[in-house]
């Protein structure tokens, strides 16, 4: 008697070979990280750390993504449709953007984006193309987004309290940058000639545009060792992929409609309550996230785009897959974000933006959770800082006689987890940057840390702690105008399954003997050896205690 075998369904793809794609497009996008963190010039993208890289499809879609800002990430593919809509690239192009309301998150963050072609070899410097007569084909697209610590506006940093984008700093729409290997150097002055600390800037351009040919490289040497046939129809696969597992993290969610709030301190410019209402519909293997009844944008600079909007949401269910999973388009594909119109999770111009990328993105992230916790109870951490606690100083520098800006997120406590305490001092959810390191800080402006430490207590009890905040104290040696743009002064951090809420942020300036405490949004000048106090908030507990 013959035995009957078991017909498998063939795959589309071998799995084995899905996973070397998946390792070598990330690998790409963290060899370009590594590139740009190394050649960078300003602290805040060489210490800190923020930037981010991507790999893209010739149709524009991601496909692999470095282990970099979750900000940056989940909108990036917005501002690369932006560009392409805009312009064709021909080899060697370098296209610049970092209009909010074209894909872009706050004008400090500037986009640089560059093509893939084959029969091309890669641009080898700004001035130097090699050519020859192959057909020349797009085969993907290589962008980076990194914060420039001044991008021009009123205020030393581009954090500052403008009541529309005009007064935040230079916005610019999709431009050529590069022009076949060439830097555009009209385009450059013009960018140059609006931003503070112009040597940086360039520099930071410069490393850039130097990340995106190390990534181009990259990806035509696997081409052309693995045929360009067979790399172009796995990067497709691994969107495919990543759709396929998001839709099975979503099937494990139950069934329903679940409803959460969550409420901004203010916007530093009006006064009212700012809230943030989310509804998650989970229908099967696709989930819906409407922020019908979020409140209308507002005159301060706590408006999200929505890029950002989408942003945070493709972050939280990224958190919830617990497989490494290709970091590609398909994660967004059976899920629905409705963002209104002219809310301030979808603001119009001239609606000022600073914020919404840095601090209303971590309080989408909040509201969200609180609602999955709903869903999911036991899987879902209480309430992190829900900030970044924004901090720019700016002045002159007395060793050097020209403009400095600083700018820096200050670290805060991570909420507790069902099973575990929160992490103290750390930064969360759509940051992903470090500290810059007090000789770094001390080196390269005219300031001077007077302490740092972690707030020990701020974190909400619970029978799982959350983690504490940090304290930083930081002197200007020098006049200088200083900008604070932070959240959780006054709503706390929420705690779950009985856990406290953790402790609210202060801030605080010190004069001679003096101690002013300060709101969370504004900009003051400081004296020589004045000094500003920040204290973040502590995570929220979990659990009874």
């Amino acid at each position: 008697m013959k035995r009957k075998r078991n017909k498998l369904r063939r795959s589309s793809f071998d799995p084995t070979t899905l996973e070397i794609y998946r390792a070598l497009y990330t690998s790409v996008a963290e060899e370009m990280g590594i590139a740009l963190r190394r050649t960078a010039f300003s602290p805040n993208i060489k210490e800190r750390r923020d930037y981010s890289c991507a790999v893209f499809d010739a149709q524009g879609r991601v496909i692999a993504q470095g282990d970099h800002m979750p900000v940056h990430l989940g909108s990036m593919p917005m501002a690369v449709a932006a560009a392409l809509r805009e312009m064709t690239l021909a080899p060697g192009d370098v296209v610049a953007l970092n209009d909010p309301f074209a894909g872009g998150t706050h004008l400090p963050d500037v986009t640089l984006v560059m093509a893939v072609v084959s029969g091309q070899g890669p641009v080898v410097s700004e001035a130097s193309l090699t050519t020859d007569h192959r057909p020349l084909t797009t085969l993907f697209y290589v962008a980076n987004r990194a914060h420039h610590a001044d991008i021009g506006g009123a205020t030393p940093g581009s954090m500052g309290m403008a009541t529309d984008i005009y007064g935040e700093g230079l916005r610019i729409p999709p431009v050529r940058l590069v022009r076949g290997g060439r830097v555009s150097e009209d385009i450059m002055r013009l960018l140059l000639s609006n931003v503070r600390a112009a040597e940086e800037r360039r520099a930071d351009f410069a490393a850039q545009i130097g990340s995106l040919q190390t990534g181009a490289k990259r990806l035509l040497e696997i081409t052309e060792r693995r045929g360009a046939h067979e790399a172009l129809d796995y990067a497709s696969h691994l969107i495919e992929y990543s759709a396929r597992i998001m839709r099975r993290v979503i099937k494990a969610i139950p069934d329903g409609s679940y409803e959460a709030v969550d409420v901004l301190d203010g916007d530093g410019v009006s006064a009212g309550e700012i809230s943030l209402r989310v509804r998650l519909t989970i229908e099967g293997e696709r989930a819906r996230v409407d922020f019908q009844g979020s409140a209308q944008q507002v005159a301060g600079p706590v408006n999200a785009v929505e890029a950002i909007t989408v942003s945070a949401v493709a972050y939280v269910f990224r958190c919830l897959i617990e497989t490494d999973v290709p970091a590609s388009a398909g994660l967004m594909l059976p899920i629905t974000v409705h963002a209104p119109l002219g809310t301030v999770v979808n603001a119009q111009p001239p609606a000022s933006v600073a914020g919404g990328n840095v601090e209303t993105s971590q309080r989408i992230v909040d509201v969200l959770f609180k609602a999955l916790a709903q869903a999911l109870p036991g899987r879902i951490p209480a309430a992190s800082q829900g900030t970044m606690n924004n901090l720019t100083i700016g002045g002159l520098d007395p060793r050097t006689g020209k403009e400095f800006a600083y700018y820096e997120t200050v670290a805060g406590g991570m909420g507790a987890r069902p099973s575990l305490d929160g992490l103290s001092a750390v930064h969360t959810h759509m940051t992903n940057s470090l500290n810059t390191p007090v000789e770094a800080l001390e080196y390269a402006y005219p300031l001077r840390v007077r302490s740092y430490a972690i707030r020990k207590g701020s974190g909400g009890a619970g029978k799982q702690l959350g983690g504490d905040g940090v304290r930083r104290e930081i002197e200007t040696l020098t006049p200088a105008q200083v900008s604070l743009l932070a959240e959780r002064r006054v709503q706390t951090p929420y705690g779950l399954g009985g856990g406290q809420a953790g402790k609210a942020g202060r801030d605080t300036v010190l004069h001679l003997e003096e101690k002013r405490r300060i709101t969370s949004k504004g900009s003051w000048q400081l004296a020589a050896g004045d000094r500003i106090r920040i204290e973040t908030p502590g995570g929220g507990g979990y659990g009874s205690a």
